[in-house]
């Protein structure tokens, strides 16, 4: 039996009915499930005595410091709720530089000394707890021998259930700090990122002549991942190893019919979807759509918005729920950049805004953006912190997997441009050019029977090229990779806008104590602003050879590797701007950098030691036994072939070898430069190897190829 053959039987034993091991009841609606596993709002309310929740409730809506009092109530109330939920743990959780959530398990029981155990959980065990930091990435921070480290509880992210066939555990959200003090994870500078940016915003809003206590950034990420069969992914240590293939010849159909994209979704994988939804839907996660993607067995999940360090913490879950809940149903979620070459890679877009505690969105043109100068001027701010930190933004999306995405006519390039739509790009022009400036007239679009109603036409198109873009209401921030955590792009959002805000509030203010009128005093601003930064702004392809040498004319960064990228991490423009705004120091910085560099390094050299083993004794003895077998049928031309090609591959083994043996690395010049020499020698050696590779399996017998072949991967669902 061929392998395509026992692929198909074992894909074929998955049923609607009995595929997913312990499937919740899918008849209950999600409106009577959501959030039933969060410690949300309406339990604190039921559960907590009526001052204390009412001190709780008013503290968290002004972003002030708990007071430590609560706690014991809080942690009470939280510990009743968990136990009839089943929980006998409870962890908090963090999410470290690794990029991936981290967790340590403590049960609430104890033993009393008479036999028995009782459940206990105190407001001190709530507020913190002291995992080992120094096994952990720090950069530099911790040594091996300092291992203190603290767990800081986040009352802004509500507590939730996970639930297991054996147990529940009750998670609590929280943050990560040395002993010394320095942030050691993503959620840190998140929350400190806010708070700069709700104090920037608020200040300018009363030039507008508008109070408010709190100013929220949002965010809605489009989470796109691939689906593959179980028994495919254990057949390819590749993907088990690195997330990705690092072989893999070009199948005869790829999506050049752009036949699966927005497809009819097949049964198993939408059973699948139903149950991620419905575990998402209890744990509060509010998911609005899902569909197939461009690439064959590729799809997208996207919730609706929520304040950053929220949808942060619930992206992870999201990402921790697609992979375990695939299992249930022979499959595996595949989380990376670029799993498969030759086809459409994985992002995760961005969608991010600012909002008052009131509900006004800062970013909502209206329908005469012209007259909007709220609006006008929060949209210049972003406009300039994109253009003074494009390197920042770029290194803030750097790894190794968006390495193979970015810049492909797939994903945005890693040239950082804003597309801001027709209508307002030519408002903006108007403005530079001391014009009013006016909003396009409201228009139709008539399909040609009156049994379609006219649709209402946008004041532009899309533009899916653009690696930063508005659209209609807030700024989509398209280059981030789907393997990453929310928390440093938008923390670089947050700190850069701040920056930029507080800039023109400052001319503003000068400007108003002239006694100048609103408009007169801002449109000035605006002009100066937009004239000095709109050589970001661009609405053409972003895709094209064209654009990248009118990049370079206008003077725009071009960081096509991780290596090129990640010093802009510790630029003076943004040591400057993380410090000023008490984000990050420079200390804390360089420690990202270093650990960013330290992976980038670590995860080439898995690879290439991967590629190297795969090849030398899995695919090269597959080719020797086929030319074997050609020389047995007395075929000495087939033969012939086949061996110029054996003779190439074990060359270009050699070169892989060699160029990843531990004294040939740079590692005793930097970080930098050994990242450099990975991404410059180790890789290429890797991608001579895959060539040669390829060639060989578009010959070698199938029943002597050990690896599955893409044309099985991606379409036998």
């Amino acid at each position: 039996m061929s392998r395509i053959r026992q692929q198909n039987v074992f894909a074929a034993q998955w049923t609607p009915n009995g595929g997913a091991l312990g499937a919740p009841d899918l008849t209950v609606a999600d409106n009577q499930i959501f959030g039933e596993n969060v410690f949300s709002e309406v339990v604190q309310r039921q559960r907590l005595p009526k001052e204390v929740y009412k001190k709780l409730s008013t503290t968290l809506a002004k972003g002030e410091a708990l007071d430590t009092s609560l706690a014991d109530s809080v942690a009470l109330a939280m510990k009743e709720w968990a136990l009839e939920k089943g929980a006998t743990h409870y962890a908090h959780v963090f999410q470290p530089l690794t990029g991936l959530t981290a967790e340590k398990h403590d049960s609430f029981y104890a033993p009393t000394g008479e036999g028995t155990a009782l459940a206990s959980f105190s407001g001190k065990e709530l507020i913190q707890a002291e995992p080992d930091a120094s096994s952990f990435p720090t950069g530099g921070i911790r040594a091996t021998f300092e291992a203190r480290g603290y767990t800081a509880w986040d009352p802004t992210s509500p507590a939730f259930i996970l639930e297991n066939p054996n147990g529940a555990l009750l998670c609590i959200p929280t943050a990560f700090v040395s002993w010394t003090g320095e942030a050691l994870d993503h959620k840190i500078p998140l929350l400190r990122s806010m708070d700069a940016l709700s104090k920037s915003a608020s200040r300018a809003l009363k030039l507008f002549d508008k109070e408010v206590s709190r100013v929220f950034t949002t965010v809605g990420p489009e989470q796109e991942y691939f689906l593959i069969d179980e028994q495919y992914y254990f057949e390819r240590p590749d993907l088990i190893n690195t997330g990705r293939t690092l072989f893999g010849a070009k199948p005869p159909k790829g999506h050049e019919l752009d036949d699966h994209y927005f497809g009819s979704i097949p049964e198993r994988v939408l059973a699948y979807m139903l149950e991620c939804e419905r575990e998402l839907a209890r744990l509060g996660i509010p998911i609005k759509t899902r569909h197939n993607e461009v690439a064959p067995a590729q799809y997208e999940i996207a919730p609706i918005f929520e304040n950053s360090n929220v949808g942060s913490d619930h992206q992870q879950l999201t990402m921790q729920i697609l992979q375990n809940v695939a299992r249930r149903y022979g499959l595996v979620c595949l989380l990376h950049e670029k799993p498969f070459a030759g086809v459409n890679g994985s992002g995760k877009h961005n969608n991010w805004s600012m909002g008052t505690d009131e509900g006004e969105n800062l970013l909502d043109p209206g329908d005469t953006p012209h007259e909007n100068l709220q609006f006008l001027f929060f949209c210049t701010a972003v406009i300039q912190a994109v253009n003074k930190h494009q390197g920042l933004l770029r290194a803030s999306i750097a790894s190794p997997g968006q390495d193979h995405r970015l810049g492909a006519n797939e994903a945005p390039p890693a040239i950082i441009s804003i597309f801001l739509g027709d209508e307002l790009e030519k408002l903006f022009n108007a403005i530079e050019s001391g014009a009013a400036g006016q909003s396009t007239p409201e228009s139709f679009l008539g399909l040609g029977t009156p049994v379609l109603p006219p649709l209402p036409l946008h004041g532009g198109d899309r533009n899916r090229t653009s690696p930063f873009a508005f659209t209609g209401n807030k700024f989509e921030f398209r280059a981030l990779g789907s393997s990453m955590s929310l928390g440093l792009p938008n923390t670089v959002l947050n700190t850069i806008v701040a920056e930029a805000i507080d800039y023109l509030a400052e001319e503003l203010e000068n400007e108003l104590g002239a006694g100048k009128s609103l408009e007169d005093a801002l449109r000035p601003i605006i002009q100066r602003s937009y004239a000095a930064n709109k050589q970001v702004v661009f609405g053409g392809d972003g895709y094209s050879e064209e654009w990248h040498a009118e990049a370079a004319r206008r003077g725009l960064l071009n960081l096509p590797s991780t290596p090129d990228a990640l010093p802009y991490l510790i630029s003076e423009d943004t040591v400057t701007a993380f410090s000023n705004y008490g984000v990050l120091n420079e200390r804390e910085l360089h420690a990202r950098y270093e650990v960013f560099l330290e992976q980038y390094i670590t995860r080439l050299n898995i690879e290439a030691e991967t590629a190297a083993s795969i090849a030398r004794t899995m695919l090269l003895p597959a080719a020797v036994r086929y030319k074997a077998e050609l020389l047995a049928a007395e075929e000495p031309e087939l033969a012939s072939e086949l061996g110029e090609l054996t003779s190439d591959f074990i060359e270009v083994i050699r070169a892989l070898e060699s160029a990843n043996l531990k004294e040939n690395h740079a590692e005793d010049d930097g970080p930098l430069v050994h990242a450099q020499y990975m991404h410059d020698t180790v890789f290429p050696a890797m991608g001579a190897v895959r060539e040669v590779a390829d060639r060989l399996e578009r010959v070698v017998a199938d029943d002597l190829w050990p690896l599955p072949k893409y044309s099985e991967i991606l379409f036998i669902k």
